[in-house]
């Protein structure tokens, strides 16, 4: 039972990061799409969490070590290890508060700098549920996204718009980018399963990425 199947036993670990400012729905995010629940009077986060979700693509076991931390200042001591080795990041606002959004070109900044690997980006306006006092528009969100080339999609915790999708569309990208540079090579597939591997993208293979766009609200 205990010993290593062959290659259909093959499985992938990822490490996704959550971020963005305080306040923003992130661990509401993690919560809904690991677990399917929502708490109203969720406390900050204080230091680090993660939960681990599985999904099989293409016939592989893919797992998702996903990250979550308190966006406060105070924490930011925690910075270098919390990045380290991820391959997605969710990039987190909420769309009733535009300090938020204004935000996230210090998150990118963040992630760029710690970051040692090719890194699958969403950014994510979350608290779509707020239509009414919503201070980022859609347009907003969607020319930020086109700018840093990042994935971009509005989701709600708390009535679960889209959570579910924005997180698979990132675990799909990690695992198309990695199976790109992968070609089978069993030092790599060595190197993944300590999650220490880096991706270098430099654009060889002719393809930009595709940024898919996503907004729970119709237009």
């Amino acid at each position: 039972m205990g010993s290593s199947s062959e290659d259909e036993g093959e499985e992938y670990l990822f490490k996704i990061v959550i971020i963005g400012d305080s306040a923003v729905g992130k661990s509401n995010l993690l919560s809904r799409y690991a677990r399917n629940e929502f708490d109203m009077h969720s406390k900050a986060t204080i230091g680090v969490e993660f939960q681990t979700q599985t999904l099989e693509i293409d016939g592989k076991e893919v797992k998702a070590q996903i990250w979550d931390t308190a966006g406060q200042e105070r924490f930011r001591a925690v910075t270098s290890a919390y990045y380290r080795g991820s391959f997605g990041a969710l990039i987190v606002y909420d769309i009733s508060r535009s300090s938020t959004f204004d935000s996230i070109p210090r998150w990118l900044d963040e992630l760029k700098t710690h970051s040692d690997t090719t890194v699958a980006r969403m950014l994510v306006g979350n608290k779509c549920d707020l239509e009414n006092i919503r201070a980022v528009s859609v347009e907003e969100g969607k020319s930020l996204a086109e700018t840093e080339g990042l994935f971009f999609m509005e989701t709600s915790a708390l009535d679960s718009t889209n959570v579910e999708k924005a997180f698979e569309i990132v675990i799909h990208e990690i695992y198309n980018n990695v199976s790109r540079k992968v070609l089978n090579s069993d030092s790599f597939k060595a190197e993944l399963s300590v999650n220490r591997v880096s991706l270098v993208n430099d654009g060889s293979d002719g393809s930009k990425q595709t940024q898919g766009s996503y907004s729970c609200c119709s237009r």
